[in-house]
């Protein structure tokens, strides 16, 4: 069964580029553009792993994690991916953080040692 990302990101050319990137490598994608619409496509679709901007307009990175961690039975893994600095600090039980610019093959190797 194919795994399920969903991106949360107000860059179109992160998300573009991301979606592209896990497409390419076999995932299915659902994309949120800030952590408002975020929460509704979260619960919409159900992805087995969300990789999450931390500074967005409407609503921040951490914001919509502390949302979603109250959901019973939440234990979806999150992929911090941000320019802003201490980001491994902004969300404490994020599976891993990359800042702006990454590698993709870096992401991809902690998602699949995730997921797998």
């Amino acid at each position: 069964m194919t795994k399920k990302i969903m991106i949360v990101d107000d860059d179109p050319a992160i998300t573009k580029y991301l979606d592209t990137v896990f497409k390419d490598n076999g995932y299915e994608t659902c994309i949120a553009e800030d952590g408002k619409d975020a929460f509704e496509v979260y619960k919409n679709q159900t992805p087995d792993l969300i990789t999450l901007d931390l500074e967005m307009p409407e609503e921040w990175g951490p914001r919509f994690f502390r949302k979603i961690s109250k959901i019973k039975g939440f234990d979806t893994p999150v992929i911090v991916i941000s320019g802003l600095t201490g980001i491994k600090y902004s969300i404490p039980k994020a599976a891993a953080s990359f800042g702006k610019p990454f590698d993709p093959k870096e992401v991809l190797a902690k998602i699949e040692e995730i997921l797998n």
